[in-house]
């Protein structure tokens, strides 16, 4: 096994703080905070525990001054809508939301505070800028665009004899100018790149197929919620069809993907259970600036490469933070 430290920061004004946020109250003795949920992972995932122990860690704990609002978790798309109307009837203290597309399903269902995990806050219309959102939403936004173009590079390294390279995409995350610059740096490179979507999970495995038929010799998995919560069929799906694939999570190559890069999905969890602990408290979204990971690992599963029958170059190896054999 093989380990370095990678640590890149990303060179955005906004990746800190650029004003200093008041200081929240202390939580308020004897009171019961009502906490709801929008999401598509299940409430033993994970990313999901770490996101409950880092509550418990800052004093707000199931069952004792927390209550969280039943029938959040699981969820696919076409159910947050209905989800979030008996959210909000619940009249929250505030609610933490995984996507945009369940992020907007509570603002419109009801103008709670709201912590959100997405791609691009900014970009997906939700706050008016990362350093001050200006209205009732806040959270992490987790560089999609920049890390899938990365990523592809990484992929392009790690399978360099591939000349044709697949891409999927969810087309309600990722904008067809950040597919038109995937395809540029691509051709630049003198590769190929074929883009296939999948806007459901039941889309997923027959859109896969459609790439390895199309002669792809490797496929970029983008940034999307649909296929993180989806992850056992992407992963299968790519090793029975022999694609070497990367995904966006590190621990998506941990658990059987050939490759991941970003950052790790429990410290992303620790730090949106931190934000809302501080809207809990008393903070106003308004004034938290979104945040933006700064800690990026890679994965290589040489163990999914001997299965694909992949060799990936020793001088591709020893960059990673984790080889697993």
């Amino acid at each position: 096994m093989r380990r370095r430290e990678f640590i890149a920061l990303i060179g955005s004004a906004a990746a800190l703080p650029l004003f200093r946020v008041p200081v929240a109250r202390a939580q308020e003795p004897g009171r019961i905070y009502r906490l709801g949920i929008l999401t598509g992972a299940a409430r033993q995932a994970p990313r999901m525990v770490a996101f409950f122990d880092e509550l418990k860690v800052l004093g707000f704990v199931e069952g004792q001054n927390l209550n969280v609002v039943a029938g959040g978790f699981d969820l696919h798309d076409d159910q947050f809508a209905g989800v979030a109307a008996t959210l909000a009837k619940a009249a929250p203290d505030a609610v933490f939301c995984v996507s945009d597309a369940a992020t907007r399903a509570m603002e419109l269902a009801h103008p709670v505070f709201i912590v959100a995990l997405s791609t691009d806050l900014v970009a997906a219309g939700l706050v008016r800028s990362l350093a001050r959102p200006g209205g009732n939403i806040t959270g992490v936004s987790i560089l999609g665009s920049e890390l899938d173009g990365k990523r592809l590079e990484i992929l392009m390294q790690a399978v360099p004899s591939a000349r044709r390279i697949a891409v999927l995409a969810d087309p309600r995350v990722t904008p067809p100018a950040e597919l038109k610059a995937l395809d540029n740096a691509a051709r630049a490179r003198g590769i190929e790149l074929v883009t296939f979507t999948a806007g459901a999970h039941e889309e997923i495995a027959p859109v896969m197929d459609k790439a390895k038929a199309s002669g792809a010799a490797a496929l970029n998995v983008l940034t999307a919620p649909l296929f993180s919560f989806n992850r056992r069929i992407v992963i299968e799906r790519a090793s029975a069809l022999g694609l070497p694939a990367i995904y966006e999570w590190p621990e998506m190559a941990e658990e059987g993907g050939l490759i991941g890069y970003g950052a790790r999905l429990h410290l992303i969890y620790r730090q949106l259970a931190r934000l809302l602990v501080k809207v809990l408290r008393g903070a106003k979204p308004e004034d938290l600036p979104v945040e933006q990971p700064t800690n990026f690992e890679l994965v290589i599963n040489l163990t999914t490469a001997k299965a694909l029958g992949l060799t990936i170059p020793e001088s591709f190896l020893v960059r990673a933070d984790k080889v697993i054999e």
